[in-house]
Order: structure tokens, then C-alpha cells, then sequence
């Protein structure tokens, strides 16, 4: 009998195929998120499982799963499962690193460029049949040309961005434990968290979501930013103050804002709507084609191997 496999969420067609050619699913997936009791329902039997963010994995679940093995998370961070818990259980935890990189750091820059040049404003306008043609001084944006780009962590995705400031001719600052591996030593340069907040033009966040990292980004340190700056997030949404972001961009102590995540998913914060540079996504960083379906397969890859007894690729923890 091929091995009991729960699915949270609906996945890429390419990746159900494979489920279901391999694996006996516990549920049928639904493309919104489950309740607790389907949740656990689907836990229940399930000798695998490949879960979301959106997806609380904590004791309680992982006590209704005797049979479960592997845990197959569809995302690079993992703050949404008790990884203690489930090692103490003998449970394997796998992620999806990498595959995800390029993608989010595209939107990244999508979304800097879009508060900055105050693209969804002019869409709007145009959409609305309300533009009376060419004026000197409508919608003026901010330069993203020879500016300073400030990241802070400089992961696999944070030098993903770093890289592609090369092309805007842009001097890099970043913050991170460690010296970022192969970085360019005159356009990239490791600064202090202070230093990062008071020079960056745009500042990026690529951090993961730890009881370090839950604020990082507060009424303090948007008080160090300059009023010209733009902050960017595609990390985790807890990692910003949205209340301190809000206030800060009514007050003009902040340009602007890219938000691609936020701190109560899918809810973001009232303030943040119709706000002049502001431009807001919903979690939408890996979300290509190809990219959410070489995670789901990446997934898949995992849970083979915890299953046939070999080490997983992708193991966390």
C-alpha cells in the first residue's frame, strides 16, 4: 500500500500528479487553509505530511500523529512548526532552501522599484480614465539610480538582491552575523545595524522570523531612518511594527513602502491603505510557475527519502 500522505493546501498540478501517483493523501488538499480539526483529522493517519505557513504544526499536532515521519514544510523558514517538539518525537523536518531564491528576490526588486516610481498610482489613474495628460510635476517619484541599498541578512536571498543593484548602479550596505561569502569588496559593505538604518536610500529585509527578529524593524529604528528612505519587506511580516510603520509613513518620517508580507496573514494593518508609496502584495515572493512547483517536488524529494531511510536533502534543525 503506498504510504499515507497528508497535503495541507491544494499544490501545483504538476506536484499533485506525483502525490497521487505515489502516495495514498489522508484528505483531499483544499486551496484554503484548513481548520484545526481538519488539520488534525489529516495528521491523524498520516505517516508524511507537507505543510504551508499558513499551517501551525505544534504538540497538540504532533501528538495526533503516531505514524507521522517527515514533515515537509513549503517554504525556506519554518517558524510556523515546533522543530524541538517534532525531533523530540523522532520526527524529520525538511524546507525548501534555494529553490525560491531568485524568484524572491525578482519581486524584491519589483516592489522597490514600484513604490519608488509610484507605479500602482499611475495604473490606478490610467485604469480610471482620469488622466488629462502629461504634467511637470505628477506623480513624482524617488530615484532608485546610484542610490544606497541597505539588507539586512544576507542570506541566499539577501545577495540574490544585493547582486542586481549592480545594474542600478547602486552601493550596497548590509547587516548580517557574518561577512557575506564572494561579496564585490567595493560596492558591498558591512555595516552596523545603526549605520544601515541611517544611511540606506532603500532598506530590504531578508531575515527569518525568530523571538530576535520579531520587531526588528520598530518605532526606534524607523526613527533612525531617513524621511527619504523606503523600507522593503519580503521576509516574514512580524519582522516590522505595522502600527510604528503606519504612524511613521503619516507623519512623513518615512518615503515609502514594498510589503509583501504581514504581521496577521492574510489581514495587514488598515493604515497601510492609500498611504502615497506604499505598495502592498499579497505574500506573492515564490509565486511563478516554475518556482512553487519545484517546491512542491522538492518536498516530495524529502519525504522519499525519510520514507526509503536515507538522510533528507533538505533537513532543518
Amino acid at each position: 500500500m503506498p504510504p499515507a500522505l497528508y497535503v495541507a493546501r491544494l499544490l501545483p498540478d504538476p506536484v499533485m500528479a506525483v502525490i497521487r501517483e505515489r502516495f495514498r493523501l489522508t484528505l483531499p488538499p483544499a486551496a484554503d487553509p484548513p481548520s484545526r480539526k481538519t488539520l488534525l483529522e489529516g495528521f491523524r493517519e498520516a505517516e508524511a505530511a507537507i505543510c504551508t505557513l499558513t499551517e501551525q504544526i505544534d504538540q497538540d499536532v504532533l501528538i495526533a500523529a503516531p505514524r507521522l515521519r517527515v514533515i515537509a514544510n513549503y517554504a525556506v523558514g519554518y517558524n510556523n512548526i515546533d522543530v524541538a517538539a517534532a525531533q523530540a518525537r523522532g520526527m524529520v523536518v525538511t524546507n525548501t532552501p534555494d529553490v525560491l531564491t531568485e524568484a524572491t528576490a525578482d519581486l524584491t526588486w519589483a516592489l522597490l522599484l514600484a513604490a519608488a516610481r509610484r507605479i500602482p498610482d499611475g495604473h490606478e489613474l490610467m485604469q480610471q480614465g482620469a488622466w488629462k495628460g502629461w504634467e511637470p510635476t505628477q506623480m513624482l517619484g524617488a530615484d532608485v539610480a546610484g542610490q544606497v541599498l541597505g539588507i539586512i541578512g544576507m542570506g541566499r536571498i539577501g545577495r540574490a538582491v544585493a547582486r542586481r543593484a549592480a545594474g542600478f548602479n547602486m552601493r550596497v550596505l548590509y547587516y548580517s552575523r557574518a561577512p557575506a561569502p564572494s561579496a564585490p569588496n567595493e560596492r558591498w559593505r558591512r555595516v552596523s545595524f545603526e549605520e544601515i538604518l541611517a544611511q540606506s536610500d532603500f532598506l530590504s529585509l531578508h531575515v527569518p522570523l525568530t523571538p530576535d527578529t520579531h520587531h526588528l524593524i520598530g518605532a526606534k529604528e524607523l526613527r533612525r531612518m531617513r524621511p527619504t528612505a523606503f523600507l522593503i519587506n519580503t521576509s516574514r511580516g512580524p519582522v516590522v511594527d505595522e502600527a510604528a510603520l503606519v504612524d511613521a509613513l503619516r507623519e512623513g518620517r518615512l518615503a515609502g513602502a514594498g510589503l509583501d508580507v504581514y504581521e496577521q496573514e492574510p489581514h495587514m494593518h488598515p493604515g497601510l491603505r492609500s498611504l502615497p508609496h506604499v505598495v502592498t502584495l499579497p505574500h506573492l515572493g515564490s509565486a511563478t510557475r516554475n518556482t512553487r512547483t519545484r517546491m512542491g517536488l522538492m518536498c516530495i524529494e524529502n519525504i522519499v527519502a525519510v520514507l526509503e531511510g536515507r538522510p533528507a536533502p533538505n533537513r532543518v534543525g
